[in-house]
């Protein structure tokens, strides 16, 4: 294994991984068949509001979706997706297809597959050992094998016919930027 513990952790700021998430989450959408958009998190269950800029009403269910300002959205992911990932002393190539992931999947799941990747205990929070298991390893086997891992969950999943080539786009999409950020 080379590791990789002392290359640069904030090359890619919040600022810079929201734009690119941005490119992959779109306007305002009510698909009745989207789980996300319903309150209650299941098609049918609660109220149907909405999914914009990727903010859902399944996590957000008191949000007006449907008037979420762009600017509110970039609020959002950062106090409550970027700041509480946890992934402080990672690689930020690392950190932003997490995060990215986490958006996507949610954060207990992103974190597991994360630590599948490496061969640690997949609790779903990244601690101490998750982190030096990480940086122990070589970051593009890292970048791939969460990859690998995060289309495996995708393909697993029954709304897969639906929505798979829109999230097998977007894995396409952060493979290139895991390219740039390396």
């Amino acid at each position: 294994m080379l590791g990789f513990a002392s290359l640069p952790t904030n090359a890619v700021t919040f600022d810079k991984a929201f734009d690119r998430l941005i490119g992959h989450e779109g306007g305002y959408s009510t698909d009745r068949k989207d789980p996300g958009n319903w309150t209650g998190g299941k098609v049918g269950l609660g109220t149907l509001k909405g999914t914009k800029y990727g903010i859902a009403a399944n996590t957000y269910p008191s949000l007006d979706i449907k008037n979420l300002t762009l600017a509110q959205a970039k609020e959002i992911y950062k106090k409550d997706w970027w700041d509480k990932l946890g992934a402080n002393g990672l690689h930020s190539a690392i950190v932003f297809q997490l995060w990215d992931f986490a958006i996507n999947a949610g954060k207990k799941r992103a974190v597991m597959e994360l630590q599948q990747s490496i061969g640690v205990t997949a609790d779903g929070a990244i601690g101490p050992k998750t982190i030096a298991a990480v940086n122990a390893h070589d970051l593009n086997d890292v970048l791939l094998t969460l990859t690998a891992e995060r289309l495996t969950f995708y393909t697993s999943l029954s709304t897969f016919p639906t929505y798979g080539k829109g999230w097998v786009n977007r894995v396409a999409s952060n493979l290139k930027f895991a390219a740039q950020d390396n």
